[in-house]
């Protein structure tokens, strides 16, 4: 491994990233980029704190080289969400590695997970398991399991999974990058008490943000993220969960089951199970509540009412038509030189490269500025144009 790649949220960035960012360095990486989703995440949420703040912790522990994933990248499945950052880390000519944590660090068992997965043997089983009114999640996990005998086990892990779609793009992209699932350490994904060795889950520490605030993070994130956390809560530039809610909902109640039906993802009726639970749920929550069935995981109901308050429809391009730089020393900065996309620091110079990247650029911009104005202390429309890159060139 000379040039890795990871692909990642860092909502927010703590010990077992750095964690990461360290130990690709132990297998000879010697420079890492990473793609970091912007405003939204995947979980169908806006990140705890903004880009900018989030591409800085990564730049002070050793990455060298942050791109955002747009917004509407970010807010997909872990399918979608893996093919665009692979289609982004692709990019970029140099790098020939992707790091990700697995629980199970076995690059053939994962490769070939993924290759199960990308037959028609499996695609035909999960279809025919789904009718049957099981969840897509078992269903996928048993259609695996079923064609691979380890595929199964595989698949009953959440970072197993994620890396397996990561192998799956870049099979199925014919990408260069080789994966290298590195052990996972400490917390477990979601886990909701601290880990072993100082390591916590991101959802615990955003959980442990909202309940005792910014210093709370202190035993688990490196001692530089911490004061720019601290920076970024002194200016209110944390998430207010409930403005979040509001946002969303009001938009969402202003929609008729005709205009949500334009949303990407929209199947069995789901624009009409979403119209009814916007007319009458109290919060995010309570929507979720009211729409969940077998059928859809959480996570996907969450995404598609994003989504919906986004007008995100599936019009969109799939993958970043552009990398936007948020952060960049001098040896990250190289590693953009011959880049098969465009790559800038200004999203206004990014959507003027195609129709694609202007499609893409603005619907960024429209997640930057919800999540913009539910800040603590709100923020102005536009920052996504105005945002300043950090970068380093004094290295």
């Amino acid at each position: 491994m000379r040039l890795a790649g990871i692909i990642t949220e860092y909502d927010p960035f703590h010990a077992g990233h750095a964690w990461q960012l360290r130990r690709a360095r132990e297998l000879g990486a010697g420079a890492i980029a990473v793609c970091m989703s912007e405003d939204l995440t995947q979980r169908g949420s806006a990140a705890l704190l903004p880009p900018a703040v989030r591409a800085a912790a990564a730049l002070d522990a050793g990455a060298d080289l942050v791109i955002g994933l747009p917004n509407p990248c970010a807010v997909q499945s872990a399918e979608g969400f893996a093919a665009a950052g692979v289609a982004a880390l692709s990019a970029l000519p140099g790098l020939d590695s992707l790091v990700f944590g697995a629980e199970t660090p076995d690059t053939d068992a994962l490769l070939e997970t993924a290759r199960v997965l990308c037959s028609p043997e499996f695609d035909q089983m999960v279809r025919q398991l789904a009718g049957q009114g099981i969840p897509f999640a078992a269903a996928r996990a048993r259609a695996a399991g079923a064609l691979h005998p380890r595929a199964g086990e595989i698949l009953s892990q959440p970072n197993n999974n994620l890396g397996v779609e990561y192998c799956k793009a870049i099979l199925r992209q014919g990408s260069r990058l080789v994966p290298v699932p590195v052990q996972r350490t400490g917390a477990q994904h979601g886990q909701q008490t601290p880990g072993e060795g100082g390591f916590a889950s991101a959802s615990f520490l955003r959980g442990l943000w909202r309940q005792q605030g910014v210093e709370a993070l202190a035993p688990y994130v490196p001692a530089p993220a911490l004061e720019r956390y601290k920076a970024a809560a002194a200016e209110g530039q944390d998430l207010d969960g409930r403005a979040f809610s509001i946002a969303v909902l009001s938009r969402l109640r202003a929609m008729s089951p005709e205009q949500l039906a334009g949303t990407r993802g929209t199947a069995e009726g789901l624009e009409h199970r979403l119209a009814a639970a916007a007319r009458c749920a109290p919060d995010l929550e309570g929507l979720y509540t009211a729409m969940k069935t077998k059928r859809y995981a959480h996570a996907r109901l969450r995404r598609y009412a994003l989504c919906a308050a986004l007008g995100y429809g599936p019009e969109l391009p799939q993958t970043p038509p552009y990398l936007h730089v948020l952060a960049a020393n001098r040896s990250g900065l190289a590693l953009l030189k011959g880049a098969a996309l465009p790559a800038d620091t200004s999203l206004a110079a990014l959507e003027k490269k195609s129709d694609a990247a202007r499609i893409m650029a603005r619907a960024h911009a429209a997640g930057a500025d919800l999540a913009a104005l539910c800040r603590r202390t709100p923020g102005p429309m536009g920052g996504s144009y105005t945002q300043k890159p950090l970068l380093r060139t004094e290295e």
